[in-house]
């Protein structure tokens, strides 16, 4: 047994050592299952396994998580909030299957694509589970041929990523899309779609943001005229996208050691994609002649021209940061793209693991430890060929453009934001009491009228409750309105209501209403008149 327990801490120090070493998973991987298979040979001869093999583990999956009773309710206003403004916006809202067929999803996000969670085979149909919400209401446009739809969707999404919540990395989690599809004139959708996102983010009260703004033509005219070879240029784009979380030097590094880019290649995109501001640097873009003589950029161009027109016609111009490392890693964008980002500092990791990022110093290479944000709570841009591609023709494409809402980073802004003592998580807003004798059943028919007439109410499930704990109740779950109720009270056809947000304690005060009249005076008071 010693033995055992001996190579088990030598097994230990391997893994640390070839984990420092950054060598090879596969590696690591076997060492571990040496490790597994030698504690399994020491259960046997301790008989753990037989004094644990009857218990349950209990745990949710890696990669998720629970939320409890307060934290549910910060979610239910967040997702009530946005779906206000998107309705306000005459969005209609569609569901999806929670897992397509494989086919649908393969090669539509790049290098992301390995992430996608297959599923085993059934009844010989292929399946994985949706990794985002936008192809799969690509498969609902080219399936029911709808030309145009102003849509919204709020659905669990998920990832087959290695789960590590201290980094952010979850298997699921909730996206919130707005989508507008159709064939509109150039930069009109996608002006509002910017314009939402802007609304649900203020609204949501998350603090100071700014949105980012870029075209995916603009950067392939940039790689263009830089001499990035066709094959590369989303791979390098995908390298570029990563520049709002690491330095120029690491992100270059990954463009000529890891994806093969030459070095002189690699510097002239480095002159473009540091650049950001707004009208100004527009301007002077179309002062670069080479750029402006490239299709793609000069469309590009264009079309931020307009975009900056209607933006400060829907006077949100002020929230936009022109930036060229912005470049969204899926491969399906075709044209303008954008993302919300916070300053909100926060510690290192957030209560639901939400992955931080570190910000760069103004002018510089460095990292500045001292401030820490969530990075982007928002993104989307526009996706003309989607459609199109699942129908294998071109003149089938569909134009659209969208946005999703980071639920899960906005959750955990206002986590922080909020004490738990600040939180009311049920919505009750009148608890029927009894003095003296409990009145069961008295309480009983008081709170069935106050259902049937739409007021949310409570009464302690107590043949006999006493007084205080009654009280009690309405100060820990912050209820507003008591119904007092006692013999002496029903025997002439009263009640009293009292205001539990008042100075007055115990259980006097409170005004004495007729029983018929009660119903009138708590909606006069809750404002449903």
């Amino acid at each position: 047994m010693e033995l055992l327990k001996q190579k088990i801490k030598e097994k230990g120090e391997q893994v640390r050592a070839l984990k420092a070493q950054k060598a090879d998973q596969s590696l690591v991987d076997a060492e571990v299952a040496a490790i597994v298979e030698l504690k399994k040979q020491l259960n046997g001869i301790t008989g753990e396994d037989n004094k644990n093999k009857n218990k349950i583990l209990l745990k949710v999956p890696k990669g998720t998580r629970d939320y409890n009773e307060i934290e549910m309710a910060i979610r239910e206003k967040v997702f009530s909030t946005i779906i206000s403004v998107f309705k306000r916006h005459g969005a209609v809202t569609i569901d999806t299957p929670v897992f397509e067929l494989r086919e649908i999803l393969t090669g539509k996000y790049g290098e992301e694509s390995k992430l996608i969670y297959n599923l085993e085979d059934q009844g010989g149909e292929l399946c994985s589970l949706r990794y985002d919400l936008t192809v799969p209401f690509a498969r609902f446009l080219a399936m029911n041929g709808t030309q145009s739809i102003k849509r919204y969707q709020i659905a669990k999404v998920y990832r087959r990523d290695q789960p590590a919540m201290t980094k952010g990395r979850m298997r699921e989690f909730y996206q919130c899309d707005f989508d507008i599809a159709g064939n509109f004139d150039p930069m009109i959708p996608d002006s509002e779609v910017i314009k939402i996102m802007i609304e649900c983010l203020t609204e949501l009260d998350i603090g100071k943001f700014t949105i980012k703004v870029n075209h995916r033509k603009i950067l392939d005219g940039i790689f263009e005229i830089c001499g990035v070879p066709e094959e590369k240029i989303r791979p390098i784009s995908s390298a570029v996208d990563k520049l709002d979380k690491s330095p120029w030097k690491d992100v270059r590094d990954e463009m000529t050691n890891e994806k093969g880019l030459d070095p002189i290649v690699a510097d002239r995109i480095g002159e473009y994609v540091k650049l950001k501001g707004g009208k100004d640097l527009l301007e002077k873009l179309y002062q670069d002649q080479k750029l402006c003589a490239n299709k793609n950029a000069k469309g590009g161009l264009e079309d931020l021209v307009l975009l900056f027109k209607y933006l400060e016609v829907f006077e949100v111009l002020d929230m936009i940061s022109f930036d060229l490392s912005l470049a969204r890693g899926l491969d399906y964008y075709t044209g303008i793209i954008y993302e919300a980002i916070t300053e909100h500092s926060g510690p290192p990791t957030l209560e639901d693991g939400t992955k931080v990022e570190r910000k760069l110093k103004k002018d510089s290479d460095e990292f500045d430890e001292t401030t820490i944000g969530v990075g982007s709570i928002a993104a989307g841009g526009r996706y003309d060929k989607l459609v199109g591609t699942l129908v294998g023709r071109t003149n089938s494409d569909i134009p659209c453009v969208g946005v999703s809402i980071g639920v899960e980073r906005v959750f955990s802004i206002l986590l922080q934001k909020y004490k738990p003592e600040q939180v009311k998580a049920n919505e009750v807003e009148v608890y029927v009491i009894a003095v003296g004798d409990g009145l069961l059943e008295d309480r009983m028919k008081v709170c069935a009228e106050l259902w049937n007439a739409g007021i949310k109410a409570e009464f302690m499930y107590k043949a006999k409750p006493k007084l205080q704990p009654q009280f009690s109740t309405c100060d820990r779950y912050q209820i507003p309105f008591a119904v007092i109720i006692g013999k002496d009270e029903l025997d002439i056809g009263q009640v009293r209501i009292k205001d539990m947000r008042s100075k007055e304690q115990g259980g006097g005060g409170g005004s004495s209403v007729k029983r018929s009249d009660m119903i009138t005076e708590l909606k006069l008071r809750l404002g449903k008149v």
